[in-house]
């Protein structure tokens, strides 16, 4: 496998799918880095030399996209100020919650995790004689 910007990136794909496998480059980066290298998105990455590689670690340095770890950390402190201001999206964050406003009294099982179930005492009818 190939290396690029610290994520292993697979052999077998085109150039133009694999280089989505880096956190932070979705299908219109993956396009504007293959044009800044002037490289052909067709191409097998197991075909590419280390001369092919060095260019598209170049094109993306040179178009300055935040990736892999300084995109995390970006994020992260996007979070963790949403959380020290105290606002709406910073708790929903805190708690695990989604964050964009969806419904949680159904679904939202991805952010809530696996159900638990709160347990009530039932409640005896009234007594008859």
């Amino acid at each position: 496998m190939a290396r690029l910007v610290g994520t292993d990136i697979p052999n077998q794909k085109r150039l133009e799918a694999s280089l989505r496998y880096i956190y932070g480059v979705g299908p219109t980066f993956a396009k504007r880095i293959l044009v800044t290298s002037a490289m052909d998105g067709n191409t097998r990455v197991s075909e590419l030399t280390e001369a092919d590689l060095a260019k598209i670690r170049n094109a993306i340095a040179e178009l300055k996209i935040p990736v892999e770890g300084e995109l995390r950390r970006v994020v992260g402190q996007n979070i963790r100020r949403l959380q020290e201001i105290k606002s709406y999206r910073g708790d929903r964050h805190k708690r695990g919650l989604p964050v964009r406003g969806q419904r949680t009294r159904t679904n939202a099982r991805i952010r809530k995790g696996k159900k638990k179930t709160v347990g009530g005492i039932k409640k005896k009818s009234a007594a008859k004689t």
